[in-house]
């Protein structure tokens, strides 16, 4: 048979050869700002790929991208990737003292960046000596902005493509070289490097385009509102093009008046993000009314959806709501349910589907006898699934290739996965184990909750006391002993949080999900009175 390498290329080669006039389609505000169909696009990304080589940049340095989902971003994917070199995606949420520790961690010789993120970058910079060259995605240096100060060579990214553009042969290396670097979200600890090679990304792709997966056509519309600074937006850059799906990239603009305006505009059929994000379109069409007729499908991750939105979602929408579970560890997809599958009462997070296998152990990483109906410790292997972090020489698997994720996890007789909650957010009272997944879940149903979590406070006398912190859904108000009073007889009584502490807004991670590190910094202070 014929040697054929895994390499990310092949996936907008396949679209500009077979689906050439299909579009790619980014916004701003919810308006479309520019169109390009997919051979366009791959010849303006390889012509990219030319001009970072004329940069002097080859094959396993690292490009830094600082921006959200627009057409030159993604021309940035497919220029560094096709040309052998690393895309390392950055969260332009962090601060810019940890942007630098990120960048100067991975030796980042160049940065593609978002013009409206400038004023970061400014501070960004001076902290990062390895960044040799600076490319401006969009817009230009007009007014008062100097240059002049930085060692880096300022670039726009449409000039250095006219001037400095010229084809290459892409793919000219092995599938298992490096094509993106990619650091967890630190929403538990300290974020971690990982990185994805050209072999895994391709066969992350196979796999969520399975049937009994994201099932994506040629005929699908597909909204990517996961940022694609996180774990390459979950695969849809690369997966629509594979199949040639129309994509459409949001920008930095995700709230719910502009989603809901660039979905109806563009007829969208499949959009994939978190839940927090669909909360904002809801509330938006609810308040305004209006539909989004042709929506059939909503992908949702990052954590756990609470069952009322799930609801709220498929009667409101008239959608289908595809639940998953994954890691920028995974990259990202581990388990997804099943499309064309009503959601059941019982939430879960679908099932594995070919190129990934789940196990459940103890905590000290014995398997459980018993796989199903249980709740265990999760650990997960496949193709695509991390063996090292990045820098580092020790293996994070086990003896027979296992990666312990840091879930509580069980299996249902049908192997659909539920998450319990990440074992380090457990809550250790009086020596005995609270877990908040299981407090949120009771809370998340109730009508006046948009959203909820639980965290632990030090507590002089039981070592940990559970404190619940919800955020009111839009023009609702919530009396805190109503809340309690819900969880009565549905956990043990030492369960019941000791406090409910209220916020307008609940603070997110860059991914969407809740932030506890940033809910422990401002309620979990010591409580001296036991």
């Amino acid at each position: 048979m014929q040697s054929y390498t895994l390499t990310i290329d092949k996936f907008l080669d396949h679209a500009a050869k077979w689906w050439g006039r299909r579009e790619v389609v980014w916004a701003q505000a919810g308006g479309a700002k520019g169109r390009i169909g997919y051979a366009a696009l791959r010849e303006r990304s390889n012509r990219l790929s030319g001009a970072m080589q004329k940069l002097g940049l080859m094959h396993g340095d690292r490009v830094g991208t600082l921006g959200w989902n627009t057409q030159h971003h993604l021309e940035t994917y497919y220029a560094t990737m096709g040309a052998g070199l690393i895309c390392h995606t950055l969260n332009p949420r962090y601060t810019a003292e940890h942007l630098a520790a990120i960048i100067n961690e991975a030796k980042d010789r160049a940065l593609a960046v978002a013009s409206n993120l400038l004023p970061l970058l400014t501070s960004l910079l001076p902290l990062c000596p390895s960044v040799e060259h600076v490319i401006l995605m969009d817009g230009d240096l007009s007014g008062d902005f100097s240059v002049a100060k930085y060692a880096a060579t300022w670039w726009l990214h449409d000039v250095l493509l006219n001037h400095y553009g010229a084809e290459i042969r892409w793919g000219d290396f092995d599938e298992n070289m490096p094509a993106g670097l990619c650091y967890t979200s630190g929403t538990t600890g300290a974020p971690k490097g990982v990185l994805y090679t050209h072999r895994s990304n391709y066969l992350h792709t196979l796999r969520i385009l399975q049937a009994d997966a994201i099932a994506l056509t040629g005929q699908d519309v597909v909204l990517a509102a996961v940022p694609m600074f996180h774990a390459n937006g979950w695969g849809l850059p690369f997966a629509a093009p594979a199949v040639g799906a129309k994509l459409v990239l949001p920008g930095r603009h995700a709230d719910g008046a502009s989603m809901a305006m660039l979905m109806r505009e563009e007829e969208v059929t499949v959009a994939a993000g978190v839940h927090t994000l669909w909360l904002g379109v809801i509330d938006h069409l609810d308040a305004v009314g209006g539909e989004l007729p042709h929506l059939k499908r909503i992908l949702i991750g990052g954590s756990k959806c609470p069952d009322t939105l799930i609801r709220r979602m498929e009667n409101r929408l008239g959608v289908q709501v595809q639940t998953s579970w994954g890691m920028t560890e995974l990259s990202p997809t581990g388990t997804i349910a099943l499309p064309g599958v009503p959601s059941s009462d019982i939430q879960h997070s679908g099932r594995p589907v070919l190129g990934i296998d789940l196990r459940l152990t103890t905590a000290d990483g014995t398997a459980l006898s018993q796989q199903r109906g249980v709740v265990g410790h999760l650990k997960v292997k496949g193709a695509s699934v991390i063996d090292r972090y990045y820098q580092t020489d020790i293996s994070v698997l086990d003896d027979e290739g296992y990666f312990a994720t840091g879930d509580l996890a069980s299996l249902d007789e049908e192997g659909n996965l539920t998450i319990h909650g990440r074992s380090k957010d457990l809550i250790k009272s009086g020596g005995e184990w609270i877990n908040p997944s299981e407090i949120e879940d009771i809370i998340g149903q109730h009508p006046a909750v948009g959203l909820v979590a639980v965290i632990g406070r030090p507590d002089v006398k039981w070592g940990e006391r559970p404190v619940l912190v919800v955020e009111p859904r839009t023009g609702q108000t919530i009396d805190p002993n109503d809340l309690l009073a819900d969880l009565k007889g549905k956990v043990a009584d030492w369960w019941i949080p000791d406090a409910v502490e209220q916020v307008s807004a609940m603070p997110l991670a860059a991914t969407g999900k809740i932030d506890k590190q940033q809910l422990r910094a401002k309620f979990a202070a010591a409580d001296g009175n036991g």
